[in-house]
């Protein structure tokens, strides 16, 4: 228990570190851009395929399990629209991305923290959390609520794509339940709730690598312990919001 209260602690003081003015606003934009091409744009293929078969393979699910005579045929339409609206294209998407750029930030960091290059930046007398993480952290909510809406989109292209080649329904009846009772505050419920995801990846996975003690092994134990907790802190978070958003 003190143990945790120390690390959340330690977080809280390297937050207040980061979260301020750059020093150098032109060096902070290069970074910044630099960061949303290497953490954002470089995740956008991976993004667009997993979508992309997720939405394919949610309709046919849905369209095998719910097969009744009873059942309206654009149901499946509808309940992959909800599931990929409210849960995947934010929550279990930004999971993914835990794992991936989360690691690529810890590692990144902690590579930086055992090769004494942060504590150069701070002999120079640079604030070394502002201007390695501020960066990173500013480039993850401008990017993460994009791949959120490109993974909606994706998503849908797969649910098509399993009535186009594979014949599973009808197009007209899942176009049908695409729109049947369309809430647009479920788009933004996804949307706001990517950015609080953006936050918790970049701020923890930054956490874990900048306070590495060690060598090479406890870089890796890092990046391992930053993708669980973020894993964790996104599903905790995806309740309370849930719960806000839409209660």
């Amino acid at each position: 228990m003190i143990k945790a209260l120390r690390t959340v602690g330690r977080y809280m003081i390297l937050m207040w570190r980061t979260l301020g003015r750059p020093d150098r606003m032109r060096m902070f934009f290069r970074q910044y851009l630099n960061e949303i091409e290497k953490l954002g744009v470089n995740s956008i293929g991976i993004v667009l395929l997993i979508s992309f078969f997720i939405g394919a393979v949610i309709t046919i699910q849905i369209k095998l399990n719910i097969e009744s005579p009873w059942m309206p045929r654009w149901t499946v339409g509808y309940v992959t629209r909800e599931i990929l609206l409210l849960e995947f294209s934010s929550s279990i998407m930004c999971l993914i991305l835990a794992g991936k750029v989360g690691s690529n930030i810890a590692s990144e960091l902690g590579t930086m923290r055992v090769t004494q290059q942060i504590d150069a930046l701070e002999i120079m007398g640079i604030n070394s959390a502002n201007y390695l993480i501020f960066p990173k952290i500013s480039a993850m909510l401008t990017i993460i609520p994009i791949l959120v809406t490109f993974s909606i989109f994706a998503g849908i292209i797969g649910a098509y794509a399993t009535c186009w080649f594979g014949g599973v329904m009808n197009a007209n009846n899942l176009t049908y339940g695409f729109q049947y009772m369309f809430e647009e505050w479920f788009v933004w419920c996804g949307i706001i709730k990517s950015f609080f995801f953006a936050f918790i990846i970049a701020s923890v996975s930054s956490f874990f690598g900048f306070t590495v003690e060690g060598g090479s092994i406890e870089v890796g134990k890092a990046s391992t312990n930053s993708v669980v907790c973020s894993s964790v802190l996104i599903l905790f978070a995806d309740l309370i919001l849930t719960k806000l958003l839409m209660g």
